[in-house]
């Protein structure tokens, strides 16, 4: 119970400063580099699954990858890039706030439902899978949102030229 407790209270801390950095870097220009680096700094804990504890089966780890993926959508759908000043910014959503912990609730209380049956372990290793299945899935579809948009933005620089 202990190790539950712990985990939903850094899962919260961690939504907590998710909203912040969100918050900050849009008040900078969105770039290519800073859309993709956060999957990739995340995929290091993957090695996580190097110790046996956090393992789990071929089937799990579909589940979890398939429900991030689901998750990912309202990211997906409230992640608006506009043009300022011949940049491309990404605008806060006020829905991010809610979405984030709305999935935090929804995370934990399936945590809760399945850590009497699976080990702590494996329910680590699962939600590790199911944000980093959200995460890249947003990710690749705000990078595509951006290069569309970077695009067009070239294309009305080269008429205006």
């Amino acid at each position: 119970m202990f190790w539950l407790i712990a985990s939903t209270i850094v899962a919260t801390i961690m939504a907590i400063t998710m909203i912040f950095i969100r918050l900050k870097a849009s008040r900078k220009p969105a770039s290519v580099k800073k859309i993709i680096l956060p999957p990739l700094f995340m995929s290091t804990g993957a090695f996580m699954f190097l110790f046996p504890v956090f393992r789990v089966n071929i089937l799990q780890v579909l589940e979890a990858i398939v429900i991030g993926v689901i998750f990912s959508i309202f990211l997906i759908k409230t992640s608006k890039f506009e043009v300022k000043e011949q940049h491309i910014y990404l605008i806060p959503s006020k829905a991010f706030v809610f979405i984030l912990f709305g999935l935090l609730f929804i995370r934990t209380m399936v945590k809760l439902a399945i850590g009497s049956t699976i080990s702590f372990g494996e329910t680590s290793g699962m939600f590790f899978l199911l944000a980093f299945g959200m995460i890249v899935t947003w990710r690749l579809a705000m990078l595509y949102k951006f290069k569309k948009l970077e695009k067009k933005l070239e294309v009305s620089e080269d008429i205006r030229a």
